[in-house]
């Protein structure tokens, strides 16, 4: 997300706050009785556990695609280009499934047209650039540390906002994304302590936060070329990635490590790709269902435990030692993340109860 990482829960994000219903997702309300408190507590319950372990799940599957002692693949772009293609793979498999019925019936008819295709280019190269410098942050520092490696997000938001947009953003909310920046500053200082400081994953994670802002405005302008469809967006950004990714891995020689890879053949190494791939393309569905199930700032609260969850699990199992400063520097990121969801949630509470609000204003509580 911003935390969420990861890599194409951005787009699917934007569709739900700005597009239509998504055809995957269950519809709400209309007239039926409202199920018992019980039932609803425990369906919620299920969609934030079952959001918790896709992301996770994903996290440390591509931790071990990309910097795995034992299977020494250097090639991460090989990697995120066959996640991409996996992902387009499933969207086309799921627009073919329509006729099935439910839970397929919804999903509009996929086909690929070269005049979109060029319209979603700008939004592809900006997505390449996320899913890449994501991988690549990744690949470089350890998941312990991954969610404070690329933390920023929240602060170039804010600081894109401003400067394309022209929105400004409150007092408090920018004291929180203080909070962040202190906090990013200070696990970066304490990974130098440890000696584990990456500056290759420092600046790919810096990359990262800076296009996953982009990949969101972008995302907002190029929705009306797919007529509002997230999964026609999807399919098309993916396509063109696939396409993009070709030259890059000539460029840098990964064909050349693919073709003298010892693992290539084997069976359990496709079999982990394709579940990073299958976990890739997931995330975006019960980020989905999360927020569709209960709001998108209770999502945000979801994602900032998630990311807690996460780190303390990473310490766990790879048998880290880590200084009190530097769980102090993550708690900081959580709290200044958590500290922005909840200010940008009461703004946005306060505009949707007052109607004399200017249109200016409400577009300011977006950030």
């Amino acid at each position: 997300m911003s935390r969420a990482q990861l890599t194409r829960t951005g787009i699917l994000r934007m569709a739900l706050g700005g597009g239509g219903a998504d055809p995957l997702l269950p519809a709400e309300g209309g007239g039926g009785r409202r199920a018992p408190f019980l039932l609803r507590a425990l369906r919620i319950a299920v969609v934030v556990c079952l959001y918790w372990f896709t992301s996770i799940a994903m996290v440390f599957l591509n931790k071990y695609l990309l910097d795995s002692p034992s299977l020494r693949l250097d090639a991460p772009l090989f990697v995120t280009f066959f996640q991409c293609a996996l992902t387009a793979a499933l969207c086309l498999g799921l627009s073919l499934g329509a006729a099935c019925g439910p839970p397929c019936a919804g999903l509009p008819t996929l086909r690929l047209d070269p005049k979109v295709s060029r319209s979603v280019l700008p939004l592809s190269a900006v997505f390449i650039g996320m899913v890449t410098s994501n991988n690549l942050c990744l690949k470089h520092v350890g998941v312990a540390f991954y969610n404070v490696g690329r933390s920023l997000t929240t602060v170039f938001n804010v600081l894109l906002s401003y400067l394309l947009l022209k929105q400004t953003t409150s007092l408090y909310a920018l004291l929180a994304c203080g909070v962040i920046i202190g906090g990013f500053w200070l696990g970066v200082d304490q990974e130098g302590a440890e000696g584990t400081l990456s500056w290759t994953g420092i600046f790919f994670g810096i990359l990262a936060s800076l296009c996953v802002s982009l990949n969101a405005i972008y995302t907002k302008k190029v929705l009306p070329v797919v007529d509002g469809s997230i999964w026609r967006l999807t399919f098309y950004n993916n396509i063109n990635a696939c396409v993009l990714f070709f030259p890059l891995m000539v460029l840098l020689g990964e064909f050349r490590t693919l073709y003298h890879f010892d693992k290539l053949g084997s069976p359990s190494f496709w079999g982990v790709m394709t579940l990073g791939g299958v976990f890739g393309f997931a995330i975006g569905y019960v980020t989905g269902l999360q927020i569709k199930f209960t709001s998108p700032l209770t999502h945000n609260v979801s994602g900032t435990a998630k990311a807690c969850a996460q780190t303390v699990l990473a310490v766990i199992y790879f048998e880290e030692t880590k200084s009190f400063l530097w769980w102090t520097s993550n708690l900081m990121v959580l709290g200044g993340s958590f500290a922005y969801t909840w200010v940008k949630g009461l703004e946005m509470r306060k505009v949707q109860e007052d109607p004399n609000v200017k249109s200016g204003e409400r577009n300011e509580t977006g950030v």
